[in-house]
């Protein structure tokens, strides 16, 4: 498959719980992050903050096990099948997608 990056080398990779199909987080990649990945079975993203490579769970344990690797129609964004071994989101909950939005006002 012939994968689109961004200018900065990245491409974004949604995680998602292999079993529940919960989607656990939104993160990016770069090609680096994806052979670790591929090759570790542990998945590996690219923090922008940090601007260095992150092996998610390194430091917490809550690593996220790779299941399978699959690109989108356009070849720009990633979704990786993972299992879990703890809380996906740095805050401690299970995904990172808990904060409902209520109206289109708190897009501002």
């Amino acid at each position: 498959m012939n994968l689109k990056f961004d200018r900065r080398g990245l491409i974004p990779a949604i995680a998602q719980d292999a079993e529940t199909g919960d989607v656990l987080m939104l993160a990016y990649m770069t090609r680096e992050s994806i052979r670790l990945t591929l090759e570790q079975k542990e998945v590996w993203f690219y923090s922008r903050s940090r601007k260095e490579l992150w092996h998610k769970g390194a430091t917490s344990g809550n690593i996220l096990e790779l299941v399978s690797m699959a690109g989108d129609c356009d070849g720009d964004a990633l979704l990786l099948k993972v299992r879990p071994r703890g809380p996906a989101c740095h805050t401690g909950n299970r995904t990172c997608f808990f904060t409902p939005l209520e109206s289109s006002e708190e897009t501002q």
